[in-house]
């Protein structure tokens, strides 16, 4: 007699050997294995369902969008502000030779007011010679102006302390108080910055000035 224990159905299944069951489980733990983002997207799906799957999406849209915009802007903010450098570069590059320039101007100035009155009576050379440096004197200012340099007329404006530097008060009570009245030194600007100031006379004793200024 053959002692067959095959089907014997309280007996282990032999080492080696697996049972349908356990083949399955098998088969799903190696697919979850090989493809763990599927795996966690089905047990997300089984946990929260499909709306909260979509809402996560969404927020992980939301996000990237946020990121985007702000790298977009920060590239932007760079753009604009190296353009804004190399235009103040070439403003303010010729700063320096511009303010030796004006001691060029100012000695022009100089020499037309040591002529004065005397003016009137000149005839001839003399003459010719005044009205030579004034034009010299034209040509350089409109030079200078050409590269940015501009001249500072402030008499009659409200003194200003970023382009103006006051050397003395002059007593006026029909002037606001806070005037420039009297330039001893003409002022330049170059570009929007002051590139020497103004060396002026200010009124003292006058009305307040408009605007609650003065």
């Amino acid at each position: 007699m053959t002692n067959d224990h095959t089907n014997d159905p309280t007996r282990p299944a032999a080492e080696g050997h697996e049972g349908p069951a356990d083949e399955n489980a098998r088969v799903d733990a190696t697919a979850a294995a090989a493809h763990p983002l599927d795996a966690a997207a089905a047990a997300h799906a089984v946990e929260g369902g499909p709306d909260a799957r979509i809402a996560e999406l969404e927020a992980e849209r939301d996000a990237l969008k946020d990121k985007l915009l702000r790298a977009l802007a920060d590239v932007e903010n760079v753009r604009r502000r190296a353009e804004r450098e190399v235009s103040d570069a070439r403003t303010y590059a010729k700063t320096n030779f511009a303010r030796d320039m004006l001691n060029v101007a100012d000695n022009v100035r100089r020499a037309l007011e040591s002529v004065g009155d005397a003016r009137d009576g000149m005839e001839g050379a003399a003459k010719t010679l005044v009205e030579g440096i004034e034009l010299t004197e034209r040509d350089l200012l409109n030079t200078l102006e050409r590269h940015g340099v501009k001249k500072l007329d402030p008499v009659g404006e409200k003194f200003d302390p970023n382009l103006h530097q006051a050397m003395f008060e002059v007593p006026n009570p029909d002037v606001p108080n806070g005037t420039v009245v009297q330039v001893v030194q003409t002022g330049y600007v170059i570009g929007e910055r002051c590139l020497r100031p103004a060396m002026v006379g200010v009124s003292k004793g006058g009305p307040k000035a408009a605007n609650g200024e003065g």
